[in-house]
């Protein structure tokens, strides 16, 4: 299946929802409610008339227009035969990013990661504000404790998070075993900061241990992926990666914008303070050199 876009054909593996979230960015405040609809709704938005369009998406009829424009396409006929193109193959299971089905070739598995995680970091953008992520590393700077909490998928996270923070001299502990996070969380004070991630929000045993440190004075920040997740309850700062739910695969993708974030808070502690920082992480790799060969 292809589509066109101002007469040039376009392969499978640039799918439209793609093709909105990247230059969702660069939309104006209307556009972008008219794309936030189309968004939500492919499926209703590709049967209905640009009148009907504007109408749902709360929007004017130029509006609608300016967004196809803005997309790249002639008007807005040339966008819906985009949508209904990219609906007729939804018959396929529904990944992050693009559709897997059994004419699928392990040949096409790089582009179709890449392109795909080049997708999910972009859409992540939607949601990740630079005065969050200030808000967060401010209170990671000055918490006594800093205690990581998550399961599962999200160890790798956790542990990438905790050893980043430890290189930059902050005071911080991450335990798989679930009893110890449960009792670590419930030893937390007014002082400390407990950080939860969970890419669906309802692994119950990080959503517990959250619930717990909150109930211990802790501050609390939470990574995950859906805005309105349960875990997303006890976040005095939260961390929303996406807010897409799809049939299954997610956790193969969702790593990759963990660990994104991870790292902006890892950059964010380091400019706040870069001169003291540095200095730390200088004297970290001093104790460790011993640890590789060299050249």
């Amino acid at each position: 299946m292809i589509f066109y876009k101002e007469g040039v054909i376009m392969p499978d593996s640039i799918s439209l929802h793609l093709l909105l979230e990247s230059r969702y960015a660069n939309l104006r405040p209307s556009e972008r409610k008219a794309a936030d609809f189309i968004l939500a709704h492919p499926a209703e938005a590709s049967q209905l008339t640009l009148a009907q369009t504007a109408e749902q998406a709360g929007v004017s009829q130029p509006t609608v227009i300016r967004l196809a424009r803005a997309l790249g396409f002639s008007g807005f006929r040339a966008f819906q035969l985009a949508l209904v193109g990219e609906q007729a193959r939804r018959g396929k299971h529904a990944m992050y990013g693009y559709d897997l089905g059994a004419d699928e070739t392990v040949a096409s598995v790089p582009a179709h990661i890449v392109s795909t995680t080049i997708r999910s970091l972009e859409s992540m953008l939607k949601y990740i504000s630079g005065e969050m992520i200030e808000q967060c590393v401010e209170l990671l700077r000055s918490a006594g404790k800093i205690a990581v909490f998550g399961v599962e998928n999200s160890i790798v996270t956790c542990r990438d998070l905790c050893t980043k923070l430890l290189y930059l001299g902050l005071p911080c502990v991450f335990y798989e075993d679930c009893y110890l996070q449960k009792i670590v969380a419930g030893s937390l004070t007014g002082q400390d900061v407990a950080l939860g991630i969970s890419y669906s929000g309802s692994s119950r045993d990080t959503v517990d241990v959250m619930e717990t440190a909150r109930e211990s004075g802790a501050h609390t920040i939470v990574l995950t992926n859906f805005r309105d997740s349960r875990i997303a309850r006890y976040a005095d700062l939260l961390l929303c990666s996406s807010n897409e739910q799809l049939l299954y695969g997610d956790a193969i993708f969702s790593r990759t914008a963990q660990i994104a974030i991870v790292d902006m808070l890892y950059w964010g502690v380091i400019l706040s303070d870069y001169d003291r920082y540095a200095a730390v992480l200088d004297r970290s790799s001093q104790i460790i050199c011993d640890k590789a060969y060299t050249p």
